[in-house]
């Protein structure tokens, strides 16, 4: 057992103590040292006034806070929502990207009567890129076509335009479509 001082302290300030005391602690002993810890863990000394120092502990932790949720928010925009397109597109069936595609497509440009209120969709870039190669390959296909249409001039009616394709290679656009 530890060996027991005394400290002459006024009889106001001693019944304060201990009203004090009884609702913080068992002993006087342990509020008295809780009281100590506190002041020192805090960086405190009694005769401060909390006003100055307490806000500015305030501000700081707000802003580690603010600080903390950047962060978290920045790891959720170039992380997670990418990496979560990138595996939900991998393990979508065909038809539902179809589907989104119609969606997405519809929602690109959709005004109401007299307002302007434009409706913005987000697509995952690789569905974008996917979109552009199909959109490359389109192109390339049809520019063939364009290059096999000619137009024969006819002295007796209206002129016209002929398609010098093969069997197999319409066969093979109506294929392509079909599987895009």
């Amino acid at each position: 057992m530890d060996a027991f001082k005394t400290v002459r302290i006024k009889n106001k300030t001693l019944s304060r103590f201990k009203s004090f005391s009884i609702k913080v602690s068992k002993s006087y002993s342990r509020t008295l040292d809780m009281v100590m810890d506190f002041f020192e863990w805090h960086g405190f000394l009694p005769d401060d006034r909390f006003g100055k120092s307490m806000v500015q502990e305030i501000l700081k932790n707000r802003k580690r806070t603010e600080a903390m949720i950047a962060i978290i928010k920045d790891i959720e925009k170039n992380q997670t929502k990418p990496t979560n397109a990138m595996l939900l597109s991998l393990f979508e069936g065909q038809s539902e990207e179809e589907d989104e595609m119609v969606k997405w497509i519809e929602k690109i440009e959709c005004k109401p009567l007299g307002d302007e209120v434009h409706i913005e969709t987000t697509v995952p870039k690789i569905r974008y890129e996917r979109l552009e190669d199909k959109m490359g390959l389109i192109k390339k296909d049809f520019g063939y076509v364009l290059d096999n249409v000619k137009l024969i001039k006819s002295s007796f009616g209206k002129n016209y335009f002929r398609l010098e394709l093969t069997e197999g290679e319409i066969e093979k656009f109506k294929r392509e479509i079909r599987n895009l």
